[in-house]
């Protein structure tokens, strides 16, 4: 027996696209404002524009929804892409406490599945590390 929450991907459980590109602009605000992350800050390029949309479009494919970013990168993951990048275990604990802060700030409606794509999320670029 499936329930409406249980049946819905996790792209519809955190709230769509709307919430997870508020979840890469509040993520990319606080890299750009919070001396915590400025080893983070510091690997990006000065204008965050383009990282804010790519981020978002990458999350909504990879929650479920529809799979832009995968059609227009075919064969290519977060992990190939930032492989070139010597990523140290403090910079991948930035990225991972920035997304956790990002995510806990917008608040998706559903918090369990927030809490699962905060865990995941860190996870992932926990595995980065070098």
């Amino acid at each position: 027996m499936a329930t409406d929450a249980i049946a819905a991907s996790p792209f519809e459980r955190i709230g769509g696209r709307e919430t997870i590109e508020a979840v890469s602009n509040r993520f990319y605000d606080l890299m750009d404002s919070d001396p915590a992350y400025a080893e983070l800050r510091a690997m990006h390029a000065p204008d965050l524009t383009r990282m804010r949309v790519e981020l978002a479009r990458f999350l909504v494919g990879w929650c479920g929804g529809p799979r832009d970013w995968f059609e227009d990168n075919p064969g290519k993951c977060m992990m190939s892409l930032h492989k070139p990048f010597t990523i140290s275990h403090d910079v991948a604990g930035q990225w991972a406490e920035a997304m956790q802060r990002a995510i806990a700030d917008v608040g998706p409606v559903d918090a369990q599945m927030a809490g699962a794509l905060s865990s995941v999320l860190s996870d992932l670029s926990l595995g980065m590390a070098r």
